[in-house]
């Protein structure tokens, strides 16, 4: 059974971001207005073909940031569509997450925290798995941004969690305890002493194949959230989750972020099928944005 870790005061967030452009703030609060509506703004244009667009001028630095989280305002104008999933992982330049004693605080900077904040506030719901819960136990929230509360999601299909996680008892926001079908009774028992409408068990049918094997179907997952109106979906960690849902075929977009920092050994980053072929690598389309002093690959995986 994991139970959450915090032991010690959770260390300070790194200095505030810096360059944020004085247009930003107002440009950010007309993108929630149609991220809430779908109807155009001062700022903001809605197209038929090419989705929502810049109506009026911006500086070049809120242009930029418009256009990194455009896909997801885009995702949402087709009524029942599919399932839109994207995902974000920061990493060090040799690719880890942390170091070998599970130390992350802090490998990206705060620039990439205020991004985490925005995917969570565009997003329906954001997932995490259950070794982030138990080793993080993070608050899952958009306390740095102006924007709604996402369903917080926890994937653990297999039930090693104890319930205690601050997600499934601190009320904040809605929580899903996700887990396959065969598990779902042991999670519903562990929630038992939390506080009133804290947390729910989301029950999976075939999850897992077998649950004694590694791994399970992140698609069947999406299908279920889908289900439950959860159609666009923040993928935000740890490590293995990230690399689960890429492996699958489950995303549309990643954003990776790389900070310039050499860990040497730890927990991994992002893991992809092996290729003996450099010609069978995969190449998604990406573009680059500098978040302070770390870079964003931003990855469109279906294109």
């Amino acid at each position: 059974m994991l139970s959450p870790t915090q032991t010690v005061p959770t260390p300070a967030a790194p200095t505030s971001a810096t360059d944020i452009p004085a247009d930003w703030p107002g440009l950010w609060l007309q993108m929630l207005q149609a991220r809430a509506s779908a109807e155009p703004t001062p700022q903001l244009a809605m197209h038929a073909d090419s989705g929502w667009t810049l109506a009026g001028p911006c500086s070049a630095r809120s242009a930029d940031l418009f256009t990194l989280y455009k896909p997801l305002l885009d995702a949402r104008l087709a009524p029942g569509s599919s399932p839109w999933v994207v995902a974000q992982l920061g990493q060090s330049l040799d690719g880890f997450v942390a170091t070998a004693t599970g130390d992350s605080y802090y490998v990206n900077g705060p620039h990439c925290l205020l991004h985490l904040h925005r995917l969570r506030a565009l997003c329906d719901a954001v997932l995490v798995g259950a070794g982030t819960v138990a080793i993080d136990n993070p608050q899952l929230t958009t306390r740095r941004v102006p924007g709604p509360q996402p369903v917080r999601v926890v994937m653990d299909p297999d039930a090693r969690l104890d319930g205690g996680s601050r997600v499934f008892r601190d009320g904040q926001a809605p929580t899903l305890w996700v887990c396959d079908a065969r598990h779902a009774a042991t999670a519903r028992a562990r929630l038992t002493d939390a506080a009133p409408m804290a947390a729910e068990v989301l029950a999976v049918e075939g999850l897992l194949d077998d649950d004694r094997a590694p791994g399970y179907h992140p698609g069947r997952a999406v299908a279920a959230l889908a289900v439950r109106g959860l159609r666009l979906l923040f993928v935000e960690g740890g490590g293995i989750t990230v690399s689960r849902f890429f492996t699958a075929g489950a995303l549309d977009r990643l954003h990776l972020v790389v900070a310039p920092v050499l860990i040497g050994q730890g927990r991994r980053g992002l893991q992809a099928t092996a290729h003996d072929a450099m010609a069978d690598c995969p190449r998604p389309p990406a573009r680059t944005l500098a978040l302070g002093d770390d870079v964003l690959w931003d990855l469109a995986l279906r294109c």
